[in-house]
């Protein structure tokens, strides 16, 4: 039998975290590494313990979610935190920065446990929570404003054929769906993605949506 899943719980109000910690540790395959109520103990406490997911709170005292997920999983990060954002903002700014930040999923608070712990099941093994086509509207609203100037595809370590999928990606599409618009199988597709995620030093298909947005792929 492997391992649990260990987790750590940031949030500010002590009645969220313990209504986490006993969810979570109900689960035979999930473990509560630790919890914290600010942003800068849940920095520090993800670097010392090194947990498979953290459910992040976005607006708590010291340091916000969205910046300590930065310090996490943001460019740059060695070894970057698998990040699950839970809040009771339910605006898309608020979801933007976060996966911009280096999150891999979100969560309101009010979503029914079993949607929690799916979600936490699900960014743990490296997968991205929101589905494609919800993260297509969020980026492409906010995306103009961090836009860098045009520049050429050339750039871009990808070739022709990956750019291709990496812009279907970010149109919403799954890979069965990619698959049929391509003529090509469901694993080469996969094979494809895996080397989009690879080049691009990426780590789900939300930061691929992100990306394409940032470079001009898709508008």
């Amino acid at each position: 039998m492997s391992a649990p899943l260990r987790v750590l719980i940031c949030d500010d109000q002590a009645l969220i975290r313990t209504g986490l910690a006993t969810i979570i540790d109900a689960q035979p395959d999930l473990e509560v590494a630790g919890e914290c109520d600010e942003g800068r103990t849940a920095v520090e406490l993800a670097r010392r313990l090194r947990p498979d997911v953290v459910v992040m709170d976005i607006r708590m005292p010291v340091l916000d979610g969205i910046e300590a997920t930065r310090l996490l999983a943001g460019a740059g990060v060695e070894h970057p935190a698998k990040i699950l954002v839970l809040t009771t903002f339910n605006l898309d700014e608020y979801v933007y920065e976060a996966l911009r930040a280096g999150a891999s999923g979100f969560l309101l608070k009010d979503a029914p446990p079993d949607r929690l712990l799916h979600g936490i099941r699900t960014v743990a093994i490296g997968a991205a929570l929101l589905d494609p086509a919800v993260t297509r509207r969020l980026v492409g609203r906010y995306a103009a404003r961090i836009r860098p100037a045009a520049g050429s595809t050339q750039d871009i370590p990808l070739t022709p054929r990956e750019l291709e999928v990496l812009r279907l990606i970010a149109d919403g599409l799954s890979n069965s769906e990619i698959a049929e618009t391509l003529v090509i199988s469901h694993e080469t597709v996969k094979t494809f993605v895996s080397r989009i995620l690879t080049k691009l030093g990426l780590r789900d298909r939300v930061q691929a949506v992100v990306y394409a947005y940032r470079h001009g792929l898709v508008t």
